[in-house]
């Protein structure tokens, strides 16, 4: 008996501790977020359970953060819908049907950008972001700025980050669905999702800027980032296409400023320790990362007017990602 005792507790105790490696404990990583002095938000999702927030003093789960180019992604989303629904001609459409104007520009090369090379960064026009940002978002004619740059590679061929490609997306939206941006995201995305887009900046023409500054809370990001975890459902509802979804994490070109960092259309995908991350990134440190593999979201939002740069924000938060978050998940 005493035997059979003994062996029970030994049974239990291994149980128990099985059961402790099982739990993911994000302690440390709350406590080290608590050190960065730029960020404003962690949080974790694991199986579909929020398991882990932090929010430094002033900030919460509801007040609104500007997820700078994170906005990509979901202007990315809505085009995948768009398509869906036969409002948008498909990947292969060209632009010109859009803006027949093109056809007059001197360089016919505009006349075969297609939705996909928008998508991609691939359009081949000179970028807006950088250097050239300020002129163009103080210019009169957004869209007409954009399309006017000159071209510096051939459509579908080398990639230009450029926010002015996917304010393009925007404009598209606007004239193909006959809505603004922020009306057509709250109905096919906002709605399915529980929550309401606020209204975010707009250009001269009344456009919705389509990769810069939209606005979201830290727990409308999360829940934005589970939809597409889970294929693009919201419990038995299909909001965003799963095809789309599997698509756009697809690798189709290359950062030029860092190798290891591919893009498909609209989101950024890297590995971490091993860990293939789907992720929308903003500029100061904003990001939605989805780990399928993991069954993993996690969500950062950081100081928007100061570069990731200062302070080596950026290498902060991928450390504590993969120090304290993935290697809690991966011990599972």
């Amino acid at each position: 008996m005493k035997a059979l005792v003994v062996s029970f507790t030994l049974a239990l105790a291994a149980a128990c501790t099985l059961s402790a490696q099982q739990t993911p404990d994000f302690s440390q990583a709350r406590k080290t977020a608590a050190t960065l002095p730029q960020l404003h938000s962690m949080l974790v999702s694991h199986r579909g359970k929020l398991v882990a927030e932090y929010y430094a003093p002033k900030y919460s789960a509801t007040r609104l953060a500007n997820i700078k180019s994170a906005s990509k992604s979901v202007i990315a989303a809505l085009v995948g819908v768009a398509i869906e629904r036969k409002l948008i001609g498909g990947l292969d459409e060209k632009i010109v049907r859009w803006f027949p104007e093109l056809r007059k520009d001197p360089d016919k090369r505009k006349q075969d950008i297609t939705i996909e090379d928008l998508l991609t960064m691939r359009s081949g026009l000179e970028s807006t972001s950088g250097e050239n940002y300020g002129r163009w978002v103080t210019s009169r004619n957004w869209i007409r700025y954009a399309l006017d740059r000159p071209m510096v590679s051939d459509p579908g061929t080398s990639m230009e980050y450029s926010t002015g490609t996917s304010h393009i997306l925007s404009s598209i939206l606007t004239k193909a669905t006959k809505r603004t941006t922020h009306q057509f995201a709250n109905e096919v995305l906002g709605k399915p999702l529980g929550f309401t887009f606020a209204r975010w900046p707009r250009d001269p023409q009344g456009i919705y800027f389509g990769g810069n500054e939209m606005l979201m809370t830290p727990r409308q990001m999360i829940t934005f980032g589970e939809m597409w975890l889970n294929k693009g459902r919201v419990g038995d509802r299909q909001v965003v296409p799963a095809a789309w979804v599997e698509t756009s994490c697809r690798p189709r070109t290359r950062s030029r400023w860092d190798s290891s960092r591919e893009y498909g259309y609209g989101w950024w995908i890297q590995d971490f320790e091993g860990n293939e991350a789907c992720f929308a990134w903003g500029y100061g440190g904003q990001y939605i990362m989805v780990f399928g593999d993991l069954d993993l979201v996690v969500v950062f939002t950081s100081a928007a007017t100061v570069s990731e740069e200062r302070r080596g924000h950026r290498r902060q938060l991928f450390d504590l990602l993969e120090d304290h978050i993935l290697s809690q998940v991966d011990a599972r």
